[in-house]
């Protein structure tokens, strides 16, 4: 097994508690999804948000998916100027045979703009 890192990140439409939690949930969903990864392959998970998203906490949804015992942390961005707004990211650190080559990295919604290359 090798420790490989997963990027990822959506965007809302309103700093809103609920917006914040539902595309989170997806987020996290999509990452787990695309990379065939169960919760005890995950060793951590690091969430940012831009500093524009201040209703509720990312690792929220990420508990409510069922990562009880994986270490989770919320921080902010920089506020960078000319940044795309209310924006959510994640890099989580997991356990998979997969190659670095086939490791899914996942940018929805707005954010999928951050990342044209790869954005699904």
């Amino acid at each position: 097994m090798a420790v490989r890192a997963i990027r990822g990140a959506t965007q809302v439409d309103a700093d809103d508690r609920d917006q914040i939690l539902a595309a989170t949930t997806e987020l996290v969903t999509e990452v787990m999804t695309r990379n065939a990864l169960a919760t005890d392959d995950v060793i951590s998970v690091i969430f940012t948000a831009t500093p524009d998203l201040t209703g509720e906490f990312p690792a929220l949804a990420a508990r409510k998916l069922g990562f009880h015992e994986v270490p989770l942390l919320c921080a902010s961005e920089i506020g960078v100027p000319h940044a795309l707004p209310r924006v959510i990211r994640l890099m989580a650190h997991v356990e998979t045979d997969r190659p670095r080559s086939e490791i899914q990295h996942v940018y929805l919604r707005g954010a999928a703009a951050l990342r044209l290359d790869i954005a699904q």
